[in-house]
């Protein structure tokens, strides 16, 4: 059975927060969205005035946590922090609400109304409409962080940040730019991004509210900027190829000694083997081969942590059957042998 957060309500919610202005009116909507909810084991206002609120939810493998602060009328800040494989929320949202999401750790996954799927890496940022999205995120490696920018771009408008209000931007225009015919934007990790997000996830709490002030300013300084027609876009799969995909990803962790060769997948699932290939790296990152090593060597580390098995013998459960050359693999991938790490980890 598919595991995955249900966040049934809670992004539509998030949306129609963002449409409140600072103050009394904020105030009141955060009392709705504790009642109104879905799927959520908590909404946890940080402060009285409604400037950040932390979402916390519950599901079968673990929690997720959204972390909220209202930037600017129309501008939220949400820190993501998932050890899950996807969430899921109901209802349509608004063509006007922009979002800019920044990948830290892990990779995240979405898929358009198109029917065509995306995925972002460590430092790939997106750019998208909330309505151009079908009502799920993956996150393939069950683990994500990132930051996301919500913007209602028509209260923007009408409330410009000083600076931006000094600029001339036309932040109506952001739409037209990054997200023309329905497209998604995406940007490649790169130096630039990097500097703009980076600082955002250490930020003193004491000096929270002008940082992010500053910080989100620059960031749509930075995209006024940008070129879209010189940004390599990131290749997007078809929805049929991401499943059958994710079911040669579950045929392979399910029995870790069983050994597939690709073209035996390819047969097996009906799916040309340079597809197979390219869809499976775009999904979570890796090529098989390097994938199932590492997914390997890191179920071996959970058996040399919790079980007296021999070293011999958790070899052979993970797929190798010469002690010598697991040995090796692990030591390839954890820059330790198997015997270290079990005396490193004695104790637990």
């Amino acid at each position: 059975m598919k595991k995955r957060y249900i966040i049934e309500d809670a992004r539509k919610h998030l949306v129609e927060q963002i449409n409140g202005i600072e103050g009394i009116e904020g105030t009141a909507m955060q009392e709705n969205l504790v009642k109104n909810t879905k799927g959520l084991s908590a909404v946890i206002p940080k402060d009285n005035d409604g400037y950040c609120t932390v979402y916390k939810m519950d599901c079968a493998d673990g929690l997720g946590l959204m972390t909220v602060y209202q930037v600017y009328p129309g501008i939220q800040l949400i820190y993501n922090d998932f050890e899950a494989t996807g969430c899921e929320w109901e209802g349509a949202l608004g063509q006007n609400i922009l979002e800019i999401n920044h990948c830290r750790e892990g990779r995240e996954g979405s898929k358009l109304l198109s029917g065509s799927c995306l995925y972002l890496g460590e430092g790939d940022m997106s750019i998208h409409t909330m309505d151009n999205c079908a009502s799920e995120m993956a996150f393939p490696l069950k683990h994500y962080r990132g930051i996301s920018v919500v913007i209602n771009l028509e209260l923007v408008s009408e409330y410009p940040p000083q600076t931006l209000a000094e600029s001339g931007i036309d932040i109506l225009e952001f739409k037209e730019k990054f997200c023309a015919d329905g497209n998604c934007f995406i940007m490649r990790a790169k130096d630039e991004i990097e500097h703009i997000f980076s600082e955002l996830y250490s930020v003193p709490d004491c000096l929270q509210k002008p940082y992010f002030k500053l910080k989100v300013q620059e960031l749509l300084l930075f995209l006024c900027m940008v070129d879209v027609t010189k940004e390599k876009q990131r290749e997007m799969y078809t929805s049929p190829q991401v499943e059958i995909v994710k079911e040669i990803h579950k045929k392979l962790i399910s029995n870790l000694q069983e050994r597939s060769t690709i073209e035996e997948l390819s047969k097996e699932f009906l799916i040309n083997t340079a597809t197979l290939k390219a869809t499976f790296k775009g999904i979570y990152g890796q090529p098989i081969g390097t994938y199932m090593k590492e997914y390997r060597m890191k179920q071996a580390a959970v058996l040399l942590r919790q079980t007296k098995s021999t070293i011999a013998e958790i070899a052979n459960q993970v797929g190798y059957e010469n002690q010598s050359k697991f040995s090796t693999a692990f030591r390839d991938v954890l820059k330790i042998t198997p015997a270290e790490y079990r005396k490193q980890n004695a104790s637990e």
